[in-house]
């Protein structure tokens, strides 16, 4: 329970597979949150959201959702084209937000977000799957070199309507770490190649380098690992492999995300009324991670054949 007595009424933005697989099964076992409506253009998907929890509202558009009231909070789970005018709307509702990663499709887009006034919350959620327990490990001083790796098989995620390429779709999460775990407020992309469903990069963070490999054809893996400036491992966090792939198909059995996103639900409902947000990453956090990866796509972008 929220300190102000009851739940947060939260109304979701974007029906799609995250919200299916994720912020619904995340918010069903949430005492911080209750789910009140979703918006999604598509009917079908719209429906078959609200019918996994009792008197959920439906509509098609955001606007509608927010016209219609109830809301105390927005989580914004649609394609990132569409995330900053509906954080615009929300911020026009005085509705604080938590726009779903990557924040908008660039770092223009990012950083319109971050000069709204309140600016919306980001959903990084790998915080609060690495971040969180490898932080406190972290030396205070001294060089760090990371690696950082996210793989999936997009053809098991089975996406409804977006299918980003690799650098869209995972590095925003593992770049976000690399700042995070460095505590850098600026960093460099030393070099990229980008490739649609690979992405490999590296940051020069103002601790050290980041190397940071995705993919979106390989069996799901996430490895980040931290070493001084001797090569010694001081932090190592990895989720993934074939236990984990059996697991989240298992009937009643929770997707591998769901945790992560329920911790960082919890800390957005605290943010929303002013508490301790925790890790939550904010909007300008966001717009950091755009604009390298923004570098990233001018200095790794393939040739034209």
């Amino acid at each position: 329970m929220s300190a102000a007595g009851h739940p947060l009424r939260l109304g979701l933005i974007g029906c799609g597979r995250l919200a299916e697989l994720g912020y619904a099964p995340a918010i069903a076992r949430l005492g911080e949150v209750e789910l009140v409506a979703v918006a999604d253009p598509d009917r079908e998907r719209r429906d078959r959201l609200a019918d996994l929890v009792a008197g959920v509202r439906s509509y098609e558009t955001a606007a509608e959702l927010v016209g219609a009231g109830g809301a105390e909070a927005l989580e914004i789970a649609s394609p990132p084209v569409e995330h900053v005018w509906q954080a615009e709307l929300a911020n026009r509702a005085g509705l604080p937000a938590l726009v779903e990663k990557p924040p908008a499709p660039s770092g223009a887009g990012a950083s319109r977000l971050a000069r709204l006034d309140p600016a919306p919350w980001v959903g990084f959620n790998r915080r609060f799957q690495h971040g969180e327990r490898l932080a406190p490990l972290v030396p205070a001083q001294g060089e760090l070199n990371l690696e950082l790796e996210l793989r999936y098989r997009r053809e098991s995620w089975r996406p409804l309507s977006v299918a980003d390429d690799a650098a869209a779709d995972l590095a925003p999460h593992l770049v976000d770490l690399a700042l995070l775990l460095t505590g850098s407020e600026t960093a460099r992309v030393r070099s990229a190649s980008l490739e649609q469903d690979r992405a490999e990069l590296v940051l020069e963070t103002e601790r050290g380098p980041a190397t940071i490999r995705c993919s979106t054809d390989q069996r799901h893996r996430e490895l980040v690992a931290i070493r001084d400036g001797a090569g010694a491992t001081v932090a190592r966090s990895a989720a993934g492999g074939r236990l984990a792939l059996i697991t989240g198909l298992i009937p009643g059995r929770e997707h591998p995300l769901v945790a992560s996103l329920r911790a960082q639900l919890r800390a957005f409902a605290s943010a929303a009324r002013g508490g301790d947000p925790g890790p939550l990453a904010t909007a300008a956090d966001g717009a950091r991670v755009m604009a390298l990866i923004d570098e990233a796509r001018r200095l790794g972008a393939p040739e034209p054949a």
